[in-house]
């Protein structure tokens, strides 16, 4: 029996840079962008003499990469080998998925259950990953088709299109890079993954999307975070802030990133000690994150474009910010604790319209309504009662917050000599900001080319993806879509409706 899980993209909104370090918190909103598992048996029986085998086979297929990879998992100390005779690598973040999935099942299940998991585990583990068209960049795709750069042109394409590489300019050399949209596919991918495997091995039960709203009981998605932290961390060969693995995993949420130790010593302890030893302390560690519910108020809606002048690389921009702390802990202060500041300030304020939104559904309403219609300069003369002015302050502030945000990470950025928000970048911010029923506009996460986020008001988006696509910008099928990682009842090939086709109305 196949289990297909799935687990959402993110856009982290506030909190880029600070979100590395404690206690500063980010906003991250998980999407309806999703990557999907599909695990199944290898062989249909077991072989006779399989009892004797030490070994499991594991097959990875991803479609879209024209890809299959074959591996060998070690039953005694769980280790993962590759066997493919194809040249292209592995792929580290399901090697390390699998591993440490296996591992947990040995180190959490009873005596029992074992026989059961032994079993499984040799009838091989089949696994399949494919991810939303939104992760990657078909932007040379709907040129080459000599299409407009709209959604629509998106939503024309297939769904798990298979993905062409970046070609070089000038000699036509292909790089095996993936053109991505920075929506944090090796996270979803991991996390997914992660999520199928221990549903299908018996450690968790995992929910599909229509029972997360009523779930109590978060110990199963406590444990699969856990691995599929780990799993990224060691994969990635470093510690980062684990927001796109957190929101992969619960979905749409305010979030502190746990101390580094409680991964940093595994990864010392994983080249020495055996999987399931390193999974018991990776599981009883002392795992410090902060997670609280967040997602955008009502009426009010996420969008992403690609502006298309490539991607930024997010490491070698983090590693010159922490030099320029380094080189000028004075200023370098100064300029995040403002930061700080402006990232509350802007949580306060969408909170805040989120109780307004509950305690004063209709004058609430009435203003998004009016407002997705002006500018922001002409929204204050809609203010015509007292409970109107409280919803129409709370915007300005949020709007306010947010320019203070740019501008602080702007500063961010020349003073460590990185493109946070690029000059390209701020022209195209600023013509959204103008526009009528925009709230918000920024660069999101760590910044650069990637890509550009706006939240608009009402039915105001169709306004922003005519106007970017009059300015060489490609707005994505992108929405936001608060659920975490789910379990999913069929291979999303085989469904009559794909994601495309729901999230896109055609005017």
């Amino acid at each position: 029996m196949a289990v297909v899980a799935s687990a959402p993209g993110k856009v982290l909104i506030t909190g880029g840079y600070l979100i590395l370090e404690r206690p500063n918190a980010g906003l991250v909103l998980s999407t309806n962008a999703r990557f999907y598992a599909i695990v199944k048996p290898l062989h249909n029986e077991i072989q006779p003499d399989s009892w004797a085998w030490a070994w499991a086979d594991v097959r990875l297929t991803s479609p879209q990469l024209g890809r299959e990879g074959h591996y060998k998992l070690a039953l005694k100390n769980l280790t993962v080998q590759s066997v493919s005779s194809s040249s292209e690598g592995g792929n580290p973040f399901v090697e390390y998925a699998v591993q440490y999935s296996v591992a947990a099942a040995y180190a959490t299940l009873d005596n029992n259950k074992k026989e059961v998991l032994h079993k499984l585990l040799l009838q091989g583990l089949d696994i399949t990953i494919l991810g939303c068209n939104d992760f990657y960049s078909y932007r040379n795709e709907i040129e080459r088709r000599g299409l407009p750069l709209t959604p629509e042109s998106l939503a024309s394409i297939p769904p798990f299109a298979s993905i062409t590489f970046n070609t070089d300019d000038g000699n036509g050399d292909c790089k095996p890079e993936v053109a991505k949209t920075g929506l944090g596919s090796s996270a979803a991918m991991t996390t997914a993954v992660v999520g199928a495997l221990l549903h299908y091995l018996g450690v968790i039960k995992l929910s599909s999307s229509k029972d997360q709203q009523d779930r109590k009981d978060y110990t199963d998605i406590d444990l699969l975070h856990k691995i599929a932290q780990t799993a990224h961390c060691i994969a990635q060969g470093k510690v980062g802030s684990g927001f796109d693995v957190s929101s992969a995993v619960y979905g749409s949420q305010r979030y502190v990133r746990f101390s580094p130790e409680v991964i940093s010593s595994v990864q010392v302890a994983a080249q020495a000690l055996p999987a399931p030893e390193v999974i018991s302390d990776i599981l009883n560690g002392n795992w410090d994150h902060e997670r609280t519910e967040f997602s955008l108020p009502p009426l009010m809606t996420l969008l992403l474009g690609e502006p298309g002048t490539g991607g930024s690389s997010t490491p070698s921009m983090v590693g010159a910010v922490k030099k320029w702390q380094k080189s000028d802990p004075q200023k370098s202060l100064d300029t995040w604790r403002r930061l700080s500041e402006a990232n509350s300030q802007l949580e306060i304020q969408l909170n805040f319209l989120s109780k307004l939104a509950k305690e004063q559904w209709d004058a609430y309403k009435s203003v998004i309504d009016s407002c997705s219609k002006l500018r922001s300069e002409k929204w204050i003369e809609q203010a015509s009662e007292p409970n109107k002015e409280a919803v129409i302050k709370a915007l300005l502030g949020a709007k306010e917050a947010m320019l203070g945000i740019r501008y602080h990470m702007r500063l961010m950025g020349e003073a460590a000599g990185v493109p946070i928000e690029p000059e390209s970048q701020t022209k195209l911010l600023d013509a959204t900001l103008n526009l009528e029923g925009v709230l918000l506009a920024g660069v999101p996460g760590a910044g650069g080319f990637d890509a550009v986020f706006a939240v608009t008001l009402g039915d105001s988006s169709s306004n922003v993806t005519k106007t970017w696509s009059s300015l060489n910008v490609l707005a994505l099928l992108v929405k936001e879509d608060p659920c975490g990682v789910s379990l999913e009842s069929a291979d999303p090939r085989t469904n009559e409706i794909t994601s495309a086709v729901s999230s896109i109305h055609i005017e």
